[in-house]
């Protein structure tokens, strides 16, 4: 390999290409496993900050201590009459926005 064909940023230098045709294959073997240093050198990425620590007391997962999940939605308490004529109406409106509802939860003046 010429001069000219070594570039100047991948690490390895004139000198170096001189110095491994004069060592033979354990100088190439050195060279080889720098090469392959400064190569995982750049990979490596830096170390991540700490997290915040936890409070004390706290379990992984767990809700802190004082609170608890969420209960029921309010609207899931709601009787089944209520369910049923909302469906009612639903479908009324949808599928015969013409006629007059007859869900049971319409004012008279939507029903005419």
């Amino acid at each position: 390999m010429s001069d000219a064909q070594i570039p100047d940023d991948d690490g390895i230098q004139v000198e170096d290409m001189r110095a491994v045709r004069a060592g033979g294959r354990a100088e190439l073997r050195a060279l080889m496993r720098a090469q392959i240093d400064i190569g995982r050198a750049r990979r490596t990425e830096p170390a991540k900050p700490a997290a915040a620590p936890s409070p004390p007391g706290h379990r992984p997962g767990a809700w802190p201590t004082g609170s608890s999940p969420p209960g029921r939605p309010p609207e899931w308490d709601l009787p089944k009459a209520a369910w049923d004529a909302a469906v009612r109406h639903y479908r009324n409106t949808e599928h015969f926005p013409d006629q007059p509802c007859d869900c049971g939860n319409c004012p008279p003046e939507e029903n005419q």
